[in-house]
């Protein structure tokens, strides 16, 4: 079993910046993608961002394309989720997801096994 945490959500201005930060417990992070997605009312859960294991391979959806960063710290059992230059359109809650396989880095969300509770982010003025 595999438990996801999410943080680092919260209010910013358009063109501003956040990190996430996606904690995970057990054994199997280290051979697990990690990926990121968000929902926002309303709408249907999207992706946004997975690496793979090794954190080698990474796929974004093309609305965060050369905004969004996803990264990982093995050593932390930790993902993370660094945005910029931020839009209202990215308001959402945020949630990270793990699968446990090493190769892989799905990109849709019956890829993945476990999921975090989800952390908001809300850009505005």
């Amino acid at each position: 079993q595999v438990q996801l945490v999410e943080s680092g959500g919260g209010l910013v201005q358009p063109g501003g910046s956040l990190r996430l930060s996606c904690a995970a417990s057990g054994r199997t992070f280290s051979s697990s993608a990690m990926g990121w997605f968000r929902q926002a009312p309303g709408k249907e859960r999207e992706f946004v961002a997975a690496a793979s294991a090794s954190g080698g391979r990474t796929n974004y959806a093309d609305s965060v394309k050369g905004r969004f960063t996803i990264s990982r710290d093995n050593a932390k059992n930790t993902v993370y989720l660094q945005m910029n230059s931020l839009k209202p359109e990215d308001t959402s809650v945020y949630y990270c997801a793990a699968k446990a396989a090493p190769l892989t880095v799905p990109m849709t969300a019956r890829g993945y096994d476990y999921w975090g509770q989800g952390t908001q982010v809300t850009v505005s003025s």
